[in-house]
């Protein structure tokens, strides 16, 4: 089954970003072409027939599996990074953090009204950036179809955040 293999090859690194923390490093599927493939394909089973019109990436780590895997379903694949990083008219969205805050944008073509949009990242945790990409979204008037995580830390309860938007909310992993 995919979630044994994906946990066989996340590692935890202990006190990262900082003491108490154990960080869910997703690196090494990375280094697992077979694997990225297969949860590649595994994506692609999921999400087929749920009649979407584009794929969100969340910087950076959601590039990683969500644009191959709008490629393979043929669908556009929306960029939303931290501030700053894009070059055209943008729309933006800022939230908290635990320590502090941070701002993610988009930009301002990459939503049409109406068109259903699958958030993709590579953790959820308390669902900030999630719901912030929502936002923008919704700011352009499209909908939020769903979001999908490699790994879900279900301790956090970021899943209730993200229910305001979407009920349709995917781990591959959940710890």
């Amino acid at each position: 089954m995919i979630e044994e293999k994906i946990k066989g090859v996340i590692r935890d690194v202990v006190d990262f970003p900082k003491p108490g923390i154990v960080f869910k490093d997703i690196t090494p599927i990375m280094l697992d072409a077979a694997l990225s493939k297969e949860i590649v394909a595994h994506l692609v089973s999921i999400y087929k027939d749920q009649k979407l019109d584009k794929i969100a990436g969340i910087e950076s780590r959601g590039f990683l599996f969500g644009y191959p895997l709008a490629m393979e379903l043929g669908l556009p694949f929306v960029l939303i990074r931290k501030a700053g990083k894009l070059p055209y008219h943008k729309i933006s969205h800022s939230y908290d953090l635990e320590y502090g805050s941070a701002t993610v944008e988009m930009h301002v073509d990459a939503v049409q009204k109406g068109e259903r949009v699958l958030i993709h990242d590579d953790l959820l945790a308390t669902g900030g950036s999630a719901s912030a990409a929502a936002e923008l979204i919704q700011k352009c008037g499209g909908e939020v179809a769903g979001f999908n995580f490699l790994v879900g830390l279900n301790f956090l309860n970021g899943d209730e955040k993200l229910k305001n938007y979407s009920n349709n909310i995917t781990n591959l992993v959940a710890y």
